[in-house]
């Protein structure tokens, strides 16, 4: 009898040693962990199968990536043209490229500046996004909160049909119909308004910055139009359904829950749109006076671009003109990546700050 508790306790210790016997085995595996033929507890660590590393997934990266580099490559390249051919033309000039406001390139002694032609382009542009930008932004929200589905959507596919017509049609339909009201319009802002330095001058009016503007904005609007109405769709309906709910208007909501959230979206279809009216040609060429003169005055017949005067003097030039001309196109490229590159810093600062409030 005073044996038992001992016995037991040598039980115990047995059963307990084969215990941890079998805990010391593989998982599911019933064997020792001597053995070298299963994998350790859990099953995982082994390589992955060539196949999975190099798959579709591997393949589409690849493609995304060179995708991506290929529009570096292209910029590159195309700066390195223009580079190459507007030094020698830079070099022959007899003035300073930057300010001289006239352009003598053919001559024997070349004398050509970029000012003129800067200046009109930012000029007609900014003017062109001035009328534009508000109208499309209030066409994309009556479309997209106000107007009824049925009415909504061919209104929509209009104005999406619009971005679609080609440059040259605006170009005639500007010269040769748009030209007269626009006429009669700067003849009565010069009547009544001719204290404004803007709407001075004794005319004649008519092939002016003004009608250049006004069909630049007009080639603007369905861009603008489209983006916004696209973003300010895009507001999660919860923002708009807490404004509603907290007692604010349907144009309150409007301003505290969709103009925010779409402000960035908004700012790259602005910049988008100043992209096209610089780069715009033709239309240009049609409707603007092609007048060498830097002048704030808009209902004069005057202005001219870099992209007009491009297609204007191309066909003309000989070698050096030709490589001022390149040389003009250098400075709108410029141009146009400083407003892309502004824009990307804009749009980022607006993102860092909407996520950092979050």
């Amino acid at each position: 009898m005073g044996d038992y508790p001992s016995s037991r306790s040598e039980n115990a210790t047995a059963s307990d040693s084969g215990v941890i016997g079998r805990h010391t085995r593989g998982a599911g595996t019933g064997v020792s962990p001597s053995s070298h033929d299963e994998p350790p507890f859990g099953g995982g660590g082994g390589a992955l199968p060539k196949k999975a590393r190099f798959g579709m997934e591997a393949g589409f990266k690849g493609l995304s990536v060179a995708a991506g580099a290929m529009v570096l490559v292209i910029i590159v390249a195309i700066a390195i043209f223009l580079i190459s051919k507007a030094v020698p033309a830079i070099r022959a000039d007899n003035e300073n490229f930057l300010t001289f406001n006239q352009w003598f390139p053919n001559e024997t002694e070349p004398r050509f500046g970029i000012a003129v032609l800067a200046f009109g382009t930012l000029l007609t542009s900014i003017i062109a996004l001035l009328v534009a930008v508000p109208i499309a932004l209030g066409i994309a929200l009556f479309l997209s909160h106000y107007a009824p589905r049925r009415l909504a959507t061919p209104l929509g596919f209009v104005i999406d049909l619009l971005a679609a017509v080609p440059s040259v049609v605006f170009g005639l339909w500007g010269r040769d119909v748009f030209m007269e009201p626009v006429r009669e319009f700067s003849t009565w802002l010069n009547k009544y308004f001719s204290w404004i330095p803007i709407f001075g001058g004794d005319g004649p009016f008519g092939r002016s910055v003004l009608l250049g503007s006004l069909v630049l904005a007009i080639m603007v609007l369905p861009i603008v139009t489209s983006l916004s109405r696209e973003v300010f769709r895009q507001t999660p309906g919860m923002n708009e359904e807490a404004a509603l709910a907290l007692g604010a208007t349907k144009w309150e909501m409007i301003r505290t829950a969709v103009l925010p959230y779409g402000k960035p979206g908004v700012i790259a279809a602005v910049m988008l749109g100043l992209g096209r009216a610089l780069g715009e040609t033709i239309a240009l060429a049609m409707t603007l006076g092609i007048v060498f003169n830097i002048s704030f005055n808009i209902i004069e017949n005057g202005g001219n671009s870099i992209a007009a005067n491009i297609a204007n003097a191309f066909g003309e030039a000989n070698e050096t003109g030709r490589g001022a001309l390149i040389a003009s196109g250098l400075v709108l490229f410029a141009i146009t990546l400083v407003v892309n590159m502004a824009a990307r810093a804009i749009i980022y600062r607006r993102r860092e700050f909407r996520d950092s409030a979050a």
